[in-house]
């Protein structure tokens, strides 16, 4: 398996929209909400413009995406968006790379606080691996999401 990253461009929507309805609902439900995202004119809660989003690309099909953004919401500075990398492709270190990146993203914007909403326990038991605390019963978060780039090895 040769996967390959890149930023996400809007060409990019209808993958992305299918893998976020192979957990999340209908295709035709996420394709104008992740437009709107990166266009920036669909704003999640207390959002900032700033955001990205990356994609894991194996012989030119999308097999998971990740996006973020600056933000204020519960005293952070970046928020995890969405991640999914599709059912055949998953346990093979392809969605803790995409986190990597991510968070490369976020130091580079000065933003070391991220929170995230796991959405699940499977999620939350992977935010967990790569270092995330309990925020609230609801939300998790790094307090410096550097420490994933810090020691590779040891995630």
């Amino acid at each position: 398996m040769r996967v390959e990253y890149r930023e996400g461009t809007l060409a990019d929507i209808p993958s992305l929209a299918r893998l976020r309805s192979e957990g999340w609902g209908e295709a035709e439900y996420w394709v104008p909400r992740i437009t709107g995202y990166m266009k920036g004119e669909h704003h999640p809660q207390k959002a900032l413009m700033p955001r990205v989003v990356y994609v894991a690309v194996e012989n030119d099909i999308i097999i998971g995406f990740i996006a973020g953004h600056l933000t204020q919401r519960l005293e952070c500075e970046g928020e995890l968006e969405w991640i999914d990398v599709t059912r055949t492709h998953r346990r093979k270190g392809i969605a803790t790379e995409l986190v990597r990146m991510l968070a490369a993203w976020f130091i580079e914007q000065k933003a070391l606080k991220i929170c995230v909403d796991p959405g699940n326990d499977d999620a939350r038991r992977f935010y967990a691996a790569l270092g995330a605390e309990n925020l609230n019963a609801h939300w998790m978060y790094w307090e410096d999401i550097s420490v994933l780039l810090k020691d590779k090895k040891s995630i």
